[in-house]
């Protein structure tokens, strides 16, 4: 193992260990934001208590999130000393815009939404929760233009062996942001509804704190539901759309596009194998990608073999993962919408 494996692999569980909680923090956020709304404006003891509840929990991620959030920042500097070198200019931007806009706004906030109750007025009480949703919002936005730069990088231009920044609107706005944005967003508040739901229903299978955890229960479903029907449509189909115009390679991956077709298919399941590439009991439907990706069932889709292998990901991971990801988002359509029912 060189230097650079085990820099992965700890950034690797870094990272990943701090995605745990932002998004649980973003969809917490917004689902206290209705809950307290409802107990404010209904003037109801129970969702007032399920504010409350439901607001320690978000504190307690929040804060997490904060310090795995931190150190994960301090790796880019010493795993990646000359990426930083060679990018600083440009991803410093977002990060730093994360900080002075957002966090200082949601941290802020947040302190007085704990420590405010009965000592503010229920309006102020309330709109200090907004703010706390609308400050994890806004942090994600500007860590995802950072991720999204990476992926789809304009707005600069090579200078002296570095990338310097020439327009931070082009390098913001790039043009995988707001689709991988509204994408990663819309999943964080599913992801807060399933952390509602399940921490309503142990209540309920426990027959503690029931009218609490039914009233919960039940905004949580609701809110679940419309935000996973809007996960694929049209937040996933446009993102998939974006990656097929801008990231072809990536998308024949994820597709399992192996050779370029006009009239592609898509692959609802199968079993990748490598070296060669090949698909092992396919499940297809004909044409499907290409209206998908394209809007066109006669479209051309290039596939894996249009491009250098240095430049295409790891085709089996980038595949099961992807279709792990589809196949996950109708099932949480079909929980949802019979928890509902």
């Amino acid at each position: 193992m060189d230097a650079v494996f085990l820099a992965r692999v700890q950034f690797a569980m870094t990272a990943g260990f701090h995605f745990l909680f932002p998004p649980v923090s973003i969809g917490l956020a917004w689902l206290v934001v209705i809950l307290e709304a409802l107990g404010w404006r209904r003037k109801s003891e129970i969702y007032q208590k399920a504010g409350k509840f439901f607001g320690k929990l978000l504190a307690l991620t929040f804060a997490v999130g904060v310090a795995t959030g931190i150190v994960m920042e301090f790796q880019f500097g010493t795993n990646w000393s000359e990426y930083s070198k060679f990018v600083g200019d440009i991803f410093g931007a977002p990060l730093a815009a994360e900080g002075v806009f957002a966090f200082f706004l949601e941290s802020g906030f947040l302190g007085l939404y704990l420590f405010g109750r009965n000592r503010v007025s229920k309006g102020v009480h309330w709109f200090s929760a907004l703010m706390v949703a609308f400050g994890a919002t806004l942090s994600a936005f500007w860590i995802i233009a950072a991720n999204s730069w990476q992926q789809t990088p304009s707005g600069y231009t090579l200078n002296n062996n570095r990338a310097e920044l020439t327009s931070f609107f082009d390098a913001v706005f790039n043009p995988s942001t707001l689709p991988r944005y509204f994408h990663t967003v819309d999943a964080a508040l599913m992801c807060g509804a399933f952390f509602v739901a399940g921490i309503s229903a142990y209540y309920l299978l426990k027959k503690k704190h029931l009218e609490i955890a039914k009233s919960a229960m039940k905004v949580s479903i609701i809110f679940g539901l419309i935000t996973s029907l809007l996960e694929v449509f049209p937040f996933g189909h446009t993102h998939a759309q974006q990656v097929a115009r801008t990231q072809p390679e990536k998308f024949a991956a994820i597709e399992g596009l192996y050779s370029t077709q006009t009239g592609a298919p898509i692959v609802l399941f199968a079993i990748p194998s490598t070296p060669p590439p090949t698909l092992k009991a396919s499940l297809e439907i004909p044409k499907l990608l290409s209206w998908m990706a394209f809007g066109d069932v006669n479209a051309k889709v290039k596939g894996i073999n249009e491009f250098p292998k240095e430049d295409v990901p790891p085709l089996v991971m980038t595949f099961v993962s992807f279709h792990t990801m589809v196949g996950l988002g109708m099932f949480f359509i079909f929980i949802l919408a019979l928890a509902a029912y």
